[in-house]
């Protein structure tokens, strides 16, 4: 949750800085929003069973792909490094039951309280890289020190890169101006065809 924090944060204050709004955001046709925030909250739900955790994993990996294909659909910004993450990281997770996690990313990211929490008891999404584990480069191996203090994966830094290109992106776009007089935003008025035959004869 603070990465995901501090990649709002982060956006908002560059979307400001290139002389973007973050009303400009409400013009975005952001589709299946409510399929995206499911999804996250599964994947946050606190449960101690070994079983249900990856089910509901695995169904919000469904629901998050989905409201990233209907959105590179809708030509939404940043859509597509949201599928890239989303996938890179379902496919880490599949293949091992779980996402793997760097005991050197743990410790350099000083999260020792972790470490020996999955040492102790594994998790129930989570658990420490071992020999068996494939695709481990795609694991939380990505460390990130204090004040922070989290590991995580290059799907990851996919999702988070493509959040905060929708958000900078969102902010900078702008609402055509029409001209005074117009009939529609960026139509020119009609033109009369007789009088430019008029004025060209002769």
């Amino acid at each position: 949750m603070t990465v995901i924090l501090a990649t709002l944060v982060l956006a908002g204050m560059l979307g400001y800085l290139l002389g973007g709004r973050l009303s400009n955001l409400a013009r975005l046709r952001i589709r299946w929003a409510p399929a995206a925030a499911l999804g996250l909250a599964l994947q946050l739900a606190p449960l101690s069973d070994r079983h249900w955790p990856l089910v509901l994993l695995y169904v919000s990996f469904g629901l998050l792909a989905v409201f990233a294909i209907v959105n590179i659909q809708a030509r939404v910004p940043g859509a597509w490094m949201i599928l890239i993450g989303i996938w890179l990281n379902f496919a880490v997770i599949a293949v091992n039951q779980g996402m793997p996690v760097a005991r050197d990313a743990l410790v350099r990211s000083d999260q020792m309280e972790t470490l020996e929490l999955l040492v102790e008891e594994g998790g129930a999404k989570h658990h420490l890289a071992g020999p068996d584990d494939r695709l481990l480069f795609l694991g939380d191996v990505i460390a990130i020190g204090p004040p922070v203090r989290q590991a995580v994966s290059v799907g990851d830094v996919f999702t988070y890169a493509g959040v905060a290109w929708l958000i900078v992106a969102g902010m900078r776009r702008r609402q055509p101006v029409s001209e005074p007089g117009s009939n529609a935003p960026g139509l020119q008025p009609p033109v009369n065809v007789s009088e430019e035959v008029g004025a060209g004869v002769g």
